[in-house]
């Protein structure tokens, strides 16, 4: 299982530093969110951040769009620095164009389910995108208690994966802890997004490596 610490739980005075501290610690990946305060009830602007917290990390910048129209939030992402920009396929954004679009400007894309959302519609994007992220908790909020038939969800859409014949990864954002990872990781998870149990754990590297199971 490889870790994405979401800054959405860091110390906000101090980004730099502890983007720093995560990636030591051992994170490949760096969680992004972008919220519009619509999709979602909770603002977050992440574009003007990402930039400068590349100098702190070498891990792949993940960001996760939380917004009705992703498509007009691509261009400003790519051109800050994302490596991976997901979104949800409950947006009003068409969600061919939007992965054509994330593609056009040289990035992954990915797309996002809510906790309500079946599995199945994704099915006829499985061969567009880099990456599927399953909501472990409703989007907009960090801190979250994971909701238990995620992992039933992860295991579904492993099947779909391996029945489209691409490899495509799956991570699971919100309320994971090391008491979950290792049933999400059976369930064919391969990334999982983690923000307060990371952030405000006393030992950062012990808890990104729970969640590897060293």
């Amino acid at each position: 299982m490889k870790v994405a610490p979401s800054i959405l739980a860091c110390d906000f005075s101090c980004m730099g530093k502890e983007v720093k501290s995560v990636s030591d610690a051992g994170a490949e990946f760096i969680h992004f969110d972008v919220m519009d305060g619509h999709f979602v009830p909770n603002i977050f602007f992440a574009p003007a951040i990402i930039r400068p917290l590349k100098k702190f990390s070498n891990a792949m910048f993940d960001v996760h769009l939380m917004v009705t129209n992703p498509t007009v939030h691509v261009e400003l992402l790519a051109s800050s620095g994302a490596d991976i920009i997901t979104f949800h396929i409950e947006s009003k954004s068409d969600t061919k164009k939007t992965i054509d679009l994330i593609k056009e400007k040289g990035k992954k894309p990915g797309i996002v389910i809510n906790p309500k959302t079946p599995p199945e519609k994704i099915i006829n994007y499985l061969n567009e995108v880099y990456m599927v992220v399953v909501m472990g908790v409703e989007p907009g909020f960090s801190g979250q208690q994971f909701i238990s038939d995620t992992t039933e969800k992860v295991s579904k859409i492993k099947k779909l994966i391996k029945n489209s014949g691409h490899n495509v990864l799956i991570e699971v954002d919100g309320g994971v802890n090391a008491g979950v990872a290792k049933e999400l990781e059976d369930a064919g998870a391969d990334i999982c997004v983690s923000g307060s149990f990371i952030f405000l754990s006393k030992d950062r590297k012990k808890a990104i490596d729970s969640l590897k199971f060293f």
